[in-house]
């Protein structure tokens, strides 16, 4: 049994401070005042690495009366740069492409120095008049590999400093759907016998990103009954990296959230 994650049912208290309002200037301007622009059919929704000087991320985006402009502006790795790169001026707009290398050369990068993670951040302003605003209307597209099940598949390693894991675990593909993933041995490595799942899992193929469904792996789990893994993360397509969070449950019980890293061997 996992000496430090232990059954437990607090009450939240809930704690209310008292603070100081600071006027702030915002250099981009207003925000949680203007219209929020509607992103849609956001795909692709990430740039190919290997293919810098082509990729590009495609969507729509459509705004409700009283907004004159939208702007787009590109930041890089989080950093807030907040570089105009294209103004939209009819709505709706449809199939608005942003390349990378365009995003790239707004910021003064060079594309050789992009590397498998980056993100590039593009937010759209509002303009309204002479005010412009700032939303939550973001994309964070990342610079990825294409998807191959071969390089996603396999042995891999499951670690994880939280739930004290490390062992070996395989991920092998649905024939017909492979986006959708099953993963076989997380229980284990937790010397129990694993008589059920496996764990599934589905990548987003727009994003990469990892829904584990909540499935249970084995009928008897250090005393209780039913342990089950479900959770959510990325994929690094280029190495076949999954970051994952996985809340662990038993039917007494939770254990929490503990994360995991799965790496191919």
């Amino acid at each position: 049994m996992k000496t430090y994650k232990i059954l437990v049912f607090l009450t939240a208290m809930v704690l209310t401070f008292s603070a100081c309002k600071t006027d702030v200037v915002d250099p981009a301007g207003p925000r949680n005042e203007g219209v929020v622009p509607a992103i849609t059919n956001l795909d692709p929704a990430v740039f190919d690495v290997n293919d810098p000087a082509n990729t590009f991320v495609q969507f729509d985006v459509d705004v409700t009366e009283g907004v004159d402009e939208v702007k787009v502006v590109v930041s890089y790795k989080g950093k807030m740069q907040r570089v105009a790169l294209k103004t939209i001026a009819t709505f709706p707009a449809k199939d608005i492409v942003i390349y990378m290398h365009e995003a790239a050369s707004a910021l003064g990068i060079q594309l050789d120095k992009i590397e498998p993670g980056d993100v590039f951040n593009l937010e759209l302003l509002t303009v309204q008049g002479s005010k412009t605003y700032r939303s939550n209307a973001v994309i964070n597209a990342a610079a990825v590999c294409a998807y191959d099940v071969d390089n996603v598949t396999g042995a891999y390693q499951a670690v994880s400093d939280d739930w004290g894991a490390d062992g070996s675990i395989t991920i092998t593909a649905d024939p017909d759907d492979e986006y959708t993933l099953y993963v076989e041995g997380l229980a284990t490595i937790d010397g129990l016998d694993e008589d059920k799942g496996p764990l599934k899992m589905v990548v987003n193929p727009k994003n990469f990103e990892v829904k584990a469904e909540r499935t249970v792996l084995a009928s008897l789990a250090f005393g209780y009954t039913n342990i089950a893994y479900e959770g959510s993360g990325l994929l690094n397509t280029c190495d076949g990296t999954y970051q994952m969070n996985f809340t662990i449950t038993v039917d007494q019980g939770s254990f929490g959230l503990s994360a995991f890293t799965l790496t191919k061997k």
